[in-house]
């Protein structure tokens, strides 16, 4: 089954549950998107992360319109991308919402501080990017928002946490 196109060129689309079973295939590092508007902190996991220029310095991320801190994100014009490590696994399903603690229980797991913009650092987290957004685009069903690095604090130990074929895996590199 497909759709039309909504940019107009005429070509069908996949359908959605062609496009998530493609996805699946498609392995990412895991992270949790934090943000801390006026004393209020929420955060998500997601894989949909990726660096956009080293000059300036600027990454992006997708939230979906729907998430809990979508509009803190875009209400603050902050957020802080950390990437998490193998053994990090059940902060990403506390953040995931798929641990079955309750959403102000988030923050429960690992230790937390703030670099530059006030967005929760996760302390030992692979690499944590503290964003000023510089852009917003709507996309579907999500936003890509467009944040200027203006903080970074990098661990010097770890393999990344993976997300592929419907699973948390681990990158084995041969070491």
């Amino acid at each position: 089954m497909t759709s039309t196109d909504r940019a107009g060129h005429g070509y069908p689309c996949v359908s959605m549950d062609e496009f998530k079973l493609g996805m699946r295939h498609l392995a990412a590092a895991v992270t949790v998107i934090t943000v801390d508007s006026n004393g209020t902190q929420d955060g998500l996991t997601a894989t949909a992360a990726c660096s956009v220029s080293a000059e300036p310095p600027q990454l992006l991320i997708c939230v979906n319109t729907l998430a809990g801190a979508h509009d803190l994100i875009a209400t603050e014009g902050t957020f802080c991308v950390n990437v998490l490590n193998t053994e990090q696994e059940d902060i990403a399903k506390r953040f995931a919402g798929i641990d079955g603690a309750p959403r102000s229980e988030r923050y429960g797991l690992g230790s937390w501080t703030t670099l530059t913009t006030g967005a929760p650092v996760l302390e030992d987290a692979m690499v944590s990017f503290d964003c000023e957004v510089v852009q917003q685009v709507l996309a579907g069903t999500h936003t890509v928002f467009i944040g200027h690095i203006v903080g970074l604090k990098a661990a010097q130990q770890g393999m990344p946490l993976m997300y592929g074929v419907g699973q948390f895996v681990g990158l084995d590199v041969g070491l």
